[in-house]
């Protein structure tokens, strides 16, 4: 069975937010070959309980009351309140250290597409830097330092978030 289309979450197998395994949904009841991986905010446990079409069809969070990500970046960036439900209750979420906070742009959400590589990093633009330096108040050193033997799943990481408008890359960043 293919898997759903997460408009802001476009490749969940490659971020590692749903892995080939075969679960009873808790929602749906039925068994699949697919299972979502990272955090559910819930009022009952559902952690790696829940199946792909479930979180995308939003009965997830319409019987389980479940939530993927924070809805308040969002909606504090202006997103429109259709697009925070999606990305909140019907995207998958990510892994951070601290809360995960999806980022925006031109007014919309932006993709998802897991830990920025090292080659995203090293070659990022001026204006993805520029972003990076204004939404976490830090300077072009800061940067070096911050960027300095950058990897992947490491203690400083850098997520990889994409404009659907525009194509503009935006690095949300979190440190333990």
């Amino acid at each position: 069975m293919t898997l759903p289309l997460f408009r802001y979450h476009p490749d969940p197998l490659a971020t590692g937010a749903i892995e080939p395994r075969q679960i009873t949904c808790a929602c749906c009841g039925q068994a699949r070959d697919f299972v979502y991986v990272q955090p559910v905010y819930a009022t009952t446990d559902l952690d790696e309980k829940l199946c792909p079409w479930c979180i995308a069809d939003g009965s997830a969070a319409s019987q389980l009351r479940a939530s993927f990500s924070d809805p308040q970046p969002l909606a504090q960036a202006g997103v429109a309140a259709d697009i925070v439900d999606e990305v909140s209750l019907r995207t998958p979420g990510y892994s951070c250290w601290q809360q995960e906070q999806w980022l925006a742009h031109c007014n919309d959400a932006c993709e998802f597409h897991g830990d920025a590589s090292q080659e995203d990093v090293e070659d990022a633009s001026d204006a993805t830097k520029e972003d990076w330096m204004q939404r976490y108040s830090k300077t072009v050193k800061q940067w070096a330092a911050a960027t300095r033997d950058y990897e992947p799943a490491g203690d400083n990481a850098f997520y990889k978030f994409v404009c659907r408008h525009c194509g503009v890359i935006r690095f949300g960043w979190d440190c333990p």
